[in-house]
């Protein structure tokens, strides 16, 4: 599973056996470059970073972008956001450190959780869970952020209920 934060600008994964339930954190990485501003992906060419539930759709090997692994961007959530507008698609966890909406990681950071990846679908898991937050969704970044960009706070207070139904089952 890995769990983004776009204002701390982290990416953790967790691993889990699969005889297991809850996720163990087995590393945090910095993401090494960021566009857009905190606040859900809207359309095609913002440049924002997505903000919801999401899982791993794509491995590319092949990659501009020297590895990278797909989301099912756009979530029924993010068409139904967008309204008429189309909402975009091909975000990427990947490497070479550029982006336009997208999460980059150094090549050697996107190489491990590449493998990983790899790892997890060829033990069992078939859908690789992603969650990409806009911040850590304590209470007091809460009021923080949702203060400085009203417009979202609904939509932060819904992702705060699912960052706490992940902490209280599924992370140890």
């Amino acid at each position: 599973m890995i769990v983004a934060y776009k204002a701390e600008q982290e990416l953790e994964v967790y691993v889990r056996r699969t005889s297991e339930k809850r996720y163990r954190r087995f590393a945090t990485f910095p993401i090494c470059a960021s566009s857009g501003m905190l606040g859900p992906k809207k359309r095609k060419g913002d440049g924002q970073v997505p903000e919801g539930v999401y899982h791993l759709d794509r491995f590319n090997p092949y990659s501009n972008f020297h590895l990278s692994l797909g989301l099912n961007y756009p979530n029924a959530e993010d068409r139904q956001r967008a309204g008429r507008l189309d909402p975009g698609g091909d975000i990427f966890i990947h490497g070479s450190c550029v982006t336009i909406g997208c999460m980059p990681m150094t090549d050697p950071v996107i190489e491990r959780i590449y493998l990983l990846a790899i790892w997890s679908r060829r033990n069992g898991q078939p859908k690789i869970p992603v969650y990409s937050f806009p911040f850590r969704m304590n209470d007091a970044n809460l009021t923080r952020y949702s203060r400085l960009f009203p417009e979202h706070a609904d939509f932060w207070r819904s992702l705060a209920e699912k960052s706490r139904d992940l902490e209280q089952n599924l992370l140890l």
